[in-house]
């Protein structure tokens, strides 16, 4: 996979975030919190590759804010050496299976 969680992990313990609109609308619309997505950018599971994403690929993280399970969207721009944020939300059984990681067939 493109996206290097160490170096993701790291540059998000350095502060070295960008907080995407979209996802600031999100995380406050869905009761979520920052901190809650800093966890699961430090202790998720990368569950899905957007390599194919532009302008820049992306994954989807899963993690657990207690026994909710939560989906970060994240980018890393090795460039700038920044972490963006696009979005975090609860994620439905409608569309994943129960383990949160499979996405369910249409």
């Amino acid at each position: 996979m493109w996206l290097d969680l160490n170096k993701l992990r790291s540059l998000a313990s350095q502060g070295k975030i960008i907080w995407k609109r979209h996802a600031l609308e999100r995380i406050l619309e869905r009761e979520l919190s920052r901190a809650i997505v800093l966890q699961v950018i430090a202790d998720g599971e990368l569950i899905e590759d957007y390599s194919e994403d532009r302008p820049l690929p992306s994954g989807l993280l899963l993690g657990w804010d207690g026994k909710r399970p939560v989906h970060v969207v994240v980018t890393l721009d090795s460039d700038e050496e920044l972490v963006a944020v696009i979005t975090a939300y609860e994620p439905a059984t409608e569309h994943f299976e129960p383990d949160f990681r499979t996405r369910r067939k249409e």
